[in-house]
């Protein structure tokens, strides 16, 4: 009866229901007929193994990585480490805390960075830190550089009968206000911080990449290189792919035989990431206010 009163209507919600099941029912056979890593095939398969760490997306929280180098590292089947970089950047804080971590963990296995389509600033950062690099030709790296960005919205706030209050207890605490203009004192300051954090990006290569410090100045002006560029300059060592840096790894570490890669967590299927095409993780990384000092590339 309903069907022949409200056909529309009727139409509208069989075929809701119909997307709704299939959005529902697709994932679960991609989750019983897909597997979206071969984790376990690498691990039963006989060889000896190169774990491999992903570094994907901006730099905003260093501890799955920190995670992921301490487990490899006490891992006594696992010979080397490679990590996967594809990364334009991120925090400070984060990028450092990650090149430590890299830095304790030569010490006792070998870490090769293979950068994927792009490992600028932060990227690079962390990659440094390793007992090698490899890139593609074409990959993005380089702009080597600290940012702050800052946004001054007091002209438009006057334009519709808005303005501010600020109560703070001393001189600088309101530094970076979007609600009136910078001094020059306050830019002072402010370009100070950023040069000491440069200084420390420009050290950290330096340390890893055994280059001097001098050299590494005159290339940290924040550009961007190629693969091939960075190769010419001494940033990277070799041009090549994932495959290639597993084999160097294994080199490295003294394997003979066959290599197998283990990755240092399994890729879950996610009804998310397969609905949205992004993971939570991405979606909040796109959200990152750009006044947030950082090393990161912007396009």
């Amino acid at each position: 009866m309903f069907s022949r009163r409200h056909p529309y209507l009727f139409f509208i919600l069989v075929f809701c229901s119909i997307i709704s099941v299939t959005v529902t029912i697709i994932p679960i056979l991609f989750m019983f007929f897909i597997n979206d890593t071969d984790i376990t095939q690498s691990i039963k398969a006989d060889g000896e193994k190169v774990g491999i760490i992903e570094i994907i997306g901006t730099i905003v929280d260093a501890k799955p990585v920190l995670k992921d180098l301490k487990k490899l590292r006490e891992d006594v089947s696992i010979k080397a480490i490679i990590l996967r970089i594809d990364s334009p950047g991120g925090g400070v804080g984060p990028s450092q805390e990650i090149y430590k971590e890299i830095r304790k963990t030569i010490q006792v296995k070998r870490v090769i960075a293979s950068m994927g389509s792009v490992a600028a600033s932060g990227g690079y950062y962390v990659a440094a830190a390793a007992d090698g690099i490899i890139a593609n030709p074409g990959t993005i790296t380089g702009s080597i550089g600290v940012i702050m960005g800052f946004t001054n919205i007091e002209d438009l706030l006057q334009k519709i009968g808005l303005s501010s209050i600020i109560v703070k207890s001393r001189e600088f605490k309101d530094i970076g206000s979007p609600l009136r203009k910078m001094t020059d004192k306050e830019k002072k300051i402010l370009q100070n911080f950023v040069n000491t954090i440069h200084m420390q990006f420009v050290k950290a290569i330096a340390e890893g990449r055994k280059m001097d410090i001098s050299k590494v100045e005159l290339i940290a002006d924040g550009r961007i290189f190629s693969g091939e560029e960075a190769k010419e300059i001494g940033l990277i060592d070799q041009i090549g792919n994932m495959e290639d840096a597993i084999n160097w790894a294994g080199q490295l570490s003294g394997i003979k035989g066959k290599i197998v890669p283990v990755y240092a967590r399994e890729k879950k299927f996610s009804l998310w990431e397969y609905i949205m095409g992004k993971s939570p993780e991405d979606l909040l990384n796109n959200l990152i206010e750009n006044r947030l000092f950082k090393y990161g590339y912007v396009p």
